[in-house]
Order: structure tokens, then C-alpha cells, then sequence
């Protein structure tokens, strides 16, 4: 049931993106997608005790949401995969214990999206699972704690700096389903890129890279090009590493200039809501591409979508020591019919 090229698994029989959800909090609610979430939340505890119990709930209800979207029973998904960015994965593990559906934990920073619905969508279209579940989720207070700064410390924030978004996302995948469904037709899992950038404060140049090379290895394997997609969508670039993604492909002669976006440079009004280089965090491409992107395929606005999450590597311990930051991106090629 599958085809490997490269570093791209092409499935004969692609699965179906059966439903999906988005949670946010309050500032992406002020944001120009407000019309496309599923559930806002204007308190940032969402009624918990804690910023990481919030962001636990968060995924609880966005997997919740996107069952009952689906018309889908907890008992009846085979895996579930998630992910966040705080230690140990404590947000996926709380959210989900409460289901009781069999748990693959995954770290992939800020790509864990696409990495998610990439393995979702493999065990499904292998035959492993008749259905399976994505989700992955961030908070701004609970990264800001892990990662930079008590939020009471008041620490001045960099221009290249990009404010991590509050927001989940969930994706059930299925082996089968009616054919209006959209569709997933490939994966690209992405290999780890480092160009030697040190700046916790410049994820946007630490990641672009791991982007441009999985971009450039789907287009190879599948003998495509840019021009065959509608939408080349990033995960959390901002504004400063979609730009140096951009020139990176230039460089390879390969121009995305028309078909690219970036989930960070469109949750926020980034002029009016002073977020500096854009959105980033495990939330940002999930409540993006489980809001508006994945209602625009469904509604067959956009045909041929590549989605492509961006990871950077790094935790606290390794920053303190002076290491560079590592990245990856994983992709996933989605349309809402045959291609």
C-alpha cells in the first residue's frame, strides 16, 4: 500500500482526513481568523489551576472537538500522536490519559503537526490503523516560563523574536472514507539541519533550512513543482524565516514566491498586535491549518496543499551551553480530490 522514493513515502491508497478542530486563546482570537475556530477562550487558565494544565485542556479539547466533528468514538481510534514543547510532553500525556486510545508521544518542537498527521496518515494507509488521531498544542505563558522568562519578569522581547501561539489542533485520520473527504497522498520526513545559529531568539533562521531541504526533497521524489500546488503552507517561520526561506529555494532554483504562506505571519495582525517576526509554537500550526486551511480543502477553495511544520531542536540545557540549534520539517501533501 505504500511507494518510498527519496525520502518520500507515496501512498497507493491515501487516507482520508476524516475531521479536524482548532482551540485558541484570546490574543489569536483577536487575530484575522477569529471566523475559522473551532472554541476560544478568553481566560488564559481556561479554568485551571496552572498555564500547563491550561495547555493541557487546550488538547483535550481539541481531540474531543474533532471526535465529535467526526461522529467518531475515542474507542474506535487505533493511535493517537501528539506532541507539545513543554518537558516530557506533559501536556499531550495529561490531555490524553483521560481517553484511553493507545498513546505515541513525539517531540518535534514546532513541527509536530506535521509530524503527527505524517505517521497518522502512514499507519492508516499501511493497514495498521483504521483510524488514528493528530494533535498538538502550545501556550504562550507556559513556554514563556519553560524557555525565557517568568511572564511578571518583563523582559524586552527581540525584533527577530516571534510570540508563541495559544492554541491547539486535531486531525482524525482514516484508512477509508467517502470521497469528497480530502485526501492524503504523501509524506517527506525530514532530516536534521543545523547552519550553526545560536539566537533562542531567531527560530525563524534556525528552521528555514530544515524547511527549504525537505521542500526540495518532496519536489525531486515526486517530480513535481511549485506551480502544481496552490499552497505551500509553513508552520511558524515568521516573517524573517520565510523570507530566508524563500532565498535558500532561490538559491536552488526553485521559487515558492507565489504559492508560500506562513501559519506564523497569518494568525496575527502582526502590525496592529505587536507579536515583532510572527507566531510560532507547536499551537500555531496546528490551530492554523486545523481552522481556515483545512476549511478552505474542504470546501475545495484549495486543491493541492503541502504542509510543511518547522522544528528547532533545542531545549534550555543546551542553549545555556552555548550549543547551536538544530531543526527539521516534515511535510504532507493534502488535496480534496485524485491528483
Amino acid at each position: 500500500m505504500l511507494n518510498k522514493k527519496g525520502r518520500t513515502v507515496f501512498f497507493k491508497k491515501p487516507p482520508v482526513i476524516r475531521s479536524y478542530a482548532s482551540v485558541v486563546g484570546k490574543k489569536e482570537a483577536n487575530g484575522p481568523l477569529r471566523e475559522y475556530f473551532d472554541v476560544i477562550s478568553m481566560d488564559a487558565f481556561l479554568g485551571q489551576k496552572s498555564y500547563e494544565k491550561a495547555e493541557a485542556q487546550l488538547q483535550k479539547t481539541a481531540v474531543s472537538r474533532a471526535l465529535l466533528k467526526g461522529k467518531i468514538a475515542a474507542e474506535q481510534i487505533d493511535y493517537i500522536m501528539g506532541g507539545d514543547l513543554l518537558n516530557q510532553c506533559i501536556s499531550s500525556s495529561y490531555a490524553i490519559r483521560e481517553f484511553g486510545i493507545p498513546f505515541i508521544g513525539l517531540y518535534g518542537a514546532c513541527s509536530t503537526m506535521s509530524e503527527s498527521l505524517a505517521l497518522a496518515s502512514t499507519l492508516c494507509a499501511c493497514g495498521a490503523a483504521e483510524h488514528c488521531a493528530a494533535v498538538s498544542s502550545s501556550h504562550f505563558c507556559s513556554a514563556e516560563r519553560q524557555f525565557r522568562f517568568p511572564l511578571n519578569y518583563g523582559g524586552q522581547r527581540t525584533p527577530t523574536a516571534q510570540w508563541t501561539v495559544t492554541g491547539a489542533g486535531s486531525v482524525v485520520v482514516s484508512r477509508e472514507g467517502e470521497k469528497s473527504l480530502p485526501r492524503i497522498h504523501a509524506v517527506t520526513f525530514g532530516k536534521i539541519e543545523d547552519l550553526g545559529i545560536t539566537d533562542i531568539n531567531n527560530m525563524g533562521a534556525a528552521m528555514a533550512p530544515a524547511a527549504a531541504s525537505t521542500l526540495a526533497a518532496f519536489l525531486e521524489d515526486s517530480g513535481t513543482c511549485p506551480e502544481d500546488y496552490d499552497l505551500i503552507l509553513t508552520g511558524d517561520l515568521g516573517v524573517l524565516g520565510s523570507d530566508l526561506l524563500i532565498r535558500l529555494l532561490m538559491d536552488n532554483g526553485i521559487n515558492i514566491r507565489t504559492q508560500h504562506n506562513d501559519c506564523g505571519k497569518i494568525i496575527y495582525d502582526i502590525e496592529r498586535q505587536d507579536v515583532h517576526s510572527g507566531g510560532s509554537g507547536c499551537g500555531c500550526c496546528a490551530s492554523v491549518f486545523c481552522s481556515k486551511i483545512m476549511q478552505d480543502i474542504s470546501a475545495g477553495k484549495l486543491k493541492n496543499v503541502l504542509l510543511m511544520a518547522t522544528g528547532a531542536l533545542m531545549s534550555t540545557v543546551s542553549v545555556q551551553q552555548g550549543e547551536s540549534i538544530p531543526a527539521v520539517s516534515h511535510l504532507v501533501h493534502i488535496s480534496c480530490g485524485e491528483v
